[in-house]
């Protein structure tokens, strides 16, 4: 199935401003935002944490899955896409599980 399609089967993410992602000693090593560009990963990424409870191994795979075409466009164009990098490297076991915390769009 296609990047877009896929998107369609995965959990809202109205309710976010973005999440953060943490390493081993709890440091923030990337954010993503709930914001034109981002928004496909911020799906992506929320849905792998609270099926997985982390981005690990696993996830990753997953989430390339997810990323379809683009994943293919990223492993052919290092860099243009971080946020698929970031999977690849998991995959590879160059980097270990992520940690994921959700970043709450408080109402007024």
């Amino acid at each position: 199935m296609a990047f877009a399609e896929n998107l369609k089967q995965l959990p809202g993410i109205s309710h976010l401003t973005g999440l953060q992602l943490l390493g081993a000693a709890g440091e923030v090593v990337a954010t993503i935002e709930n914001k034109p560009g981002q928004t496909g990963s911020l799906a992506i990424y929320n849905h792998l944490g609270q099926l997985y409870g982390a981005i690990t191994a696993d996830a990753a795979r997953k989430g390339l899955e997810l990323y379809a075409e683009h994943a293919d466009d990223a492993r052919q164009n290092p860099g243009k896409h971080p946020n698929i990098d970031r999977l690849l490297t998991l995959v590879a076991g160059s980097i270990g599980t992520l940690r994921v915390k959700h970043l709450f769009a408080v109402g007024e």
